[in-house]
């Protein structure tokens, strides 16, 4: 009888477990759309038509009286929101971890975010303050959500189940946002049958992901459950003083580990011009190359497709070669990648795409691998706390890469110059990482090593 029990003790749990694996599932489903048709394709190009718009004779706009090119005030605005985001994680991490009630705190990030990016469809004429502010806010709450989001992972898989979990994840994301890339291209390319404005249908994309965002955000908030905290430390001084103390913490014991911070600082720069080869390609192809908007999102299509079989490929390369080899790889590859678009011709759509294919076959991989090679490299029984340090420094140092973006276009006036600038990164990246010697920072961390890494 007492076996029958365990039996079905240990039933009942793993049932409850997949239940919430397939809701947490689903919120990157709800929120990649965000970050492939409004921050990815339609708001850099959008939001810079309507900079432009409200610009003087010179081509600049003035917020807050600062002298701003409108061409960099998109890029600007992203940095922006980055330090926001970092400012705020620390606290919102802090309240999670002190009451473990992290569902109110996910749902809170989550619906700002949503309601924000709803509220995109009101960008028309000269708004380009409102499309800053609503994309500061937008930006900033998907980067708490997701911190939050994240850390659910380790309670909802155990270690042998993580890594399958971690990629059915991703894959939800990337066919959310092939999906409604996929409606948004029918719309906008015959918004005149639907009899609506080019600028209309823009803005209704926009919006439509803010509703899928919110709407689909509701089956993880149903499914995910809270648990109890552990944590014995009270807040004496308040949840900030704590957020930082925590954080403080963490990074001082990453001291006793200085092969894992290492490799921290190597990927935050490498991720840096990751994310902003994202966020930035959009205005590069419709600002210095022509390119419509159909183009534009035809080229986003083929990152999330190719994203996939990259990642696949990548992780299939990494089994034969290790992971850092397959990752220093890919920062050659992003190199080539971004010298090859800065002398793409003008009105060639056909180049466009092909750069697009070649980000979107080392997109998937470059992230995947550096998130499993991280994971060797975290002492036991400290997952949580490096993972939040991990998902600071990915969002922590995203802001640089926007910042130089926006810098060299304002200096250059050359989206081309712009764009070559972000090679710093990769070439800085790839000296970091490839003096991190991998098998002795997994020892060091006191985890086994790998037959091959």
């Amino acid at each position: 009888m007492g076996t029958d029990t365990v039996r079905t003790d240990a039933a009942d749990e793993a049932a409850g477990r997949r239940r919430e694996q397939r809701g947490w599932y689903f919120y990157d489903w709800a929120c990649s759309v965000y970050s492939t048709s409004v921050l990815t394709v339609f708001l850099g190009p959008y939001l810079t038509s309507v900079a432009e718009e409200a610009a003087d004779a010179e081509g600049f706009v003035h917020p807050l009286g600062i002298p701003v090119r409108a061409g960099s005030f998109f890029a600007y605005s992203v940095s922006l929101s980055v330090i926001v985001a970092v400012l705020v994680m620390p606290l919102v991490g802090a309240a999670a971890d002190r009451t473990g009630r992290k569902k109110p705190l996910l749902a809170t990030a989550a619906y700002v975010g949503a309601t924000a990016t709803t509220a995109m469809f009101f960008l028309d004429g000269d708004r380009y303050l409102l499309g800053g502010l609503l994309l500061i806010v937008a930006n900033a709450a998907q980067s708490v959500a997701m911190m939050l989001y994240n850390s659910y992972l380790p309670q909802i898989a155990p270690p042998e189940e993580r890594d399958a979990v971690s990629s059915r994840g991703w894959a939800f994301g990337y066919a959310s946002g092939s999906l409604m890339l996929v409606v948004n291209l029918v719309l906008y390319l015959a918004h005149d049958s639907f009899g609506v404005s080019e600028s209309a249908a823009v803005r209704i994309c926009l919006a439509s992901a803010g509703l899928w965002w919110g709407g689909f955000a509701l089956i993880p908030l149903r499914r995910l459950r809270d648990r109890r905290s552990t944590s014995a430390d009270p807040v004496a001084k308040g949840p900030s003083a704590m957020g930082f103390r925590q954080l403080a913490a963490t990074v001082r014991d990453m001291r006793r580990h200085p092969l894992t911070l290492a490799f921290l600082l190597a990927y935050l720069i490498y991720n840096d011009g990751i994310q902003t080869v994202i966020s930035q390609a959009s205005i590069y192809g419709s600002e210095e190359l022509g390119l419509g908007q159909s183009t534009l999102i035809g080229a986003v299509l083929l990152v999330q497709v190719l994203a996939v079989a990259g990642a696949l490929t990548m992780g299939r390369l990494a089994r034969t070669y290790g992971a850092k080899r397959t990752i220093l790889g890919s920062l050659v590859a992003w190199t080539v990648t971004l010298a090859a678009g800065y002398f793409l011709p003008a009105g060639a759509p056909v180049w466009f795409f092909v750069l697009a294919a070649g980000i979107g076959l080392v997109l998937g991989g470059s992230q995947a691998l550096s998130r499993s090679l991280f994971s060797h490299l975290v002492p036991p029984g400290k997952e949580a706390e490096y993972f939040s340090a991990y998902e600071m420094s990915d969002r922590g140092m995203s802001w640089l890469g926007p910042l130089l973006f926006g810098l060299t276009y304002q200096l250059t006036g050359s989206y081309r110059d712009a764009i070559i600038s972000l090679v710093i990164f990769f070439v800085i990246g790839f000296a970091l990482l490839a003096r991190v010697p991998v098998r002795r920072a997994i020892s060091d961390a006191g985890n086994p090593v790998p037959t091959t890494i």
